[in-house]
C-alpha cells in the first residue's frame, strides 16, 4: 500500500515538474546565462551601476534557475532509489526519510511552479509598497504599523532588503502610513497580491471597556520604476518642499531640511522620502516612487479603458481582501482565495508564503 502511494505522488510530482521545466525552458536560460556572462565580463562595466546591477541580477536568476532544475531532478531520482531499496531491504527507518522527502519535493516544486505564473508585464520588478490606516482610530493606525512590521520580516524572510522611505507617524498609536521599498527582482509580482483592503478585528487595547473593535488598513503596491520607462515629468508640474525629518512624537531626527515632500500637481499624487540623510538623496528617492506610482496609473487607465471596451464589470482587484481576526477566535482569511490559517501570530511574524502563492494562482485564474 505504501509502495503504490509512493509510486503515485512520485508519478503526479514528476508530471507537475515536467510541466515546469517545460516552461522555464532550461536550453533558453542556459543561452540566456552564457550571454549574460559575457555581457558582465565586459570592461567599464560598473560605470553604469544601474545597468550592471540590472545584469548580475539576471545572471544570478538565470544560474539559480538552472541549478534548481538540476537539484530537484537528481533528489527525485534519488528519492525513488531509496525508497525501492528500503522497501527490499524492510529498512522503515529509510522508508520514512524517502517519505519526507517527496513531501519536501512537493512543496518545492509548488512554489517553483508558482515562480512560472510570474509572467506580467511588471511582475520581475522590484516594488514600492504603501500602507496607510483607515477607519478605527488608534486600532487603525496600530494596525497599519503591525503590517509594515509584517511585510518587513516577509521580506527579510525571502531574503530581500526592504528600505522604509518614509513614515507618518499617528498622534496616539501606530502609523498614519508608510512607504517601503524593495528592489529586488520579481518582488513586484509577488507583492502585488497583497494589495486591497485589510481588515482586523481583535479586543481593542486602547478601549477601556475592553469592547472588539474592526479597524482597516489599506496596502498599494507598484512596480518600480527603470531608465526604458516612459514616464516624463515635467519640472514645472511639481511643487517640491523640503523640511526636517521627525520620528514618533515630533522628535527630531537630523538638524537640517533634509527630508523631501513632492506634489506631482496634474495628477495629484504626493509621495514624500526622509529615510536619507541628505536632501538630494531623498529627492531622487521621492522622485523614484512618484514615477513608479505613474507608471502604475498609467498603467491602471489602460486597463480600464481595455475593460470598458470588453464591458468586463468584474469588481476591482483592490477591493477588501483580507481578515485579520484576533477574537473571539483565531483566524487570518484571504476573502478571493478562501485560502485561511489559525496562527495570526506567524502571519504577522512574516508567514505569508502561502496567502502569497494562493493570490498568485487566484490572479492567473480570475
Amino acid at each position: 500500500m505504501a509502495d503504490m502511494d509512493f509510486n503515485q505522488r512520485l508519478a503526479s510530482t514528476r508530471e507537475t515538474f515536467a510541466a515546469i521545466v517545460d516552461v522555464l525552458n532550461p536550453e533558453k536560460l542556459r543561452q540566456e546565462r552564457d550571454e549574460l556572462e559575457q555581457a558582465v565580463a565586459e570592461p567599464g562595466l560598473w560605470d553604469d551601476q544601474q545597468r550592471a546591477q540590472t545584469l548580475t541580477s539576471k545572471l544570478s536568476r538565470a544560474k539559480q534557475a538552472l541549478e534548481t532544475i538540476e537539484s530537484v531532478e537528481s533528489r527525485l531520482s534519488d528519492a525513488e532509489v531509496l525508497f525501492h531499496m528500503a522497501q527490499e531491504e524492510g529498512d522503515s527507518s529509510s522508508e520514512g526519510e524517502a517519505l519526507r522527502e517527496l513531501g519536501d519535493l512537493e512543496k518545492d516544486i509548488a512554489e517553483l511552479e508558482v515562480q512560472t505564473l510570474l509572467n506580467g508585464e511588471y511582475d520581475e520588478r522590484g516594488a514600492v509598497m504603501t500602507i496607510r490606516s483607515g477607519a478605527g482610530g488608534d486600532d487603525a493606525t496600530d494596525f497599519a504599523e503591525m503590517l509594515l512590521r509584517m511585510y518587513t520580516r516577509f521580506s527579510e524572510k525571502q531574503g530581500w532588503k526592504p528600505t522604509v522611505l518614509d513614515t507618518s507617524y499617528a498622534e496616539g498609536a501606530g502609523i498614519k502610513s508608510a512607504t517601503m521599498e524593495v528592489t529586488e527582482p520579481f518582488a513586484f509580482g509577488q507583492l502585488s497580491v497583497e494589495a486591497g483592503t485589510h481588515r482586523l478585528v481583535r479586543m481593542s487595547p486602547f478601549n477601556a471597556a475592553g469592547k472588539r473593535q474592526t479597524s482597516f488598513a489599506a496596502v498599494e503596491v507598484v512596480p518600480l520604476i527603470e531608465n526604458t520607462d516612459e514616464i516624463e515629468i515635467d519640472e514645472n508640474d511639481l511643487k517640491i518642499d523640503v523640511y526636517r525629518s521627525s520620528g514618533p512624537g515630533g522628535q527630531s531626527v537630523n538638524t537640517t531640511d533634509s527630508a523631501v515632500r513632492i506634489t506631482h500637481q496634474p495628477t495629484g499624487i504626493v509621495v514624500s522620502c526622509q529615510n536619507e540623510k541628505s536632501q538630494l538623496q531623498n529627492k531622487q528617492a521621492a522622485m523614484r516612487v512618484l514615477q513608479s506610482r505613474l507608471l502604475e496609473l498609467k498603467r491602471r487607465e489602460e486597463e480600464a479603458k481595455k475593460k470598458e471596451l470588453a464591458g468586463d464589470v468584474k469588481a476591482s482587484w483592490g477591493e477588501q481582501m483580507r481578515s485579520y481576526v484576533l477574537a473571539p477566535y483565531q483566524m487570518v482569511k484571504d476573502l478571493r482565495t478562501e485560502y485561511e490559517v489559525n496562527n495570526p501570530d506567524e502571519v504577522f511574524d512574516g508567514d505569508l508564503a502561502g496567502f502569497i502563492q494562493a493570490g498568485i494562482r487566484w490572479r492567473k485564474q480570475s
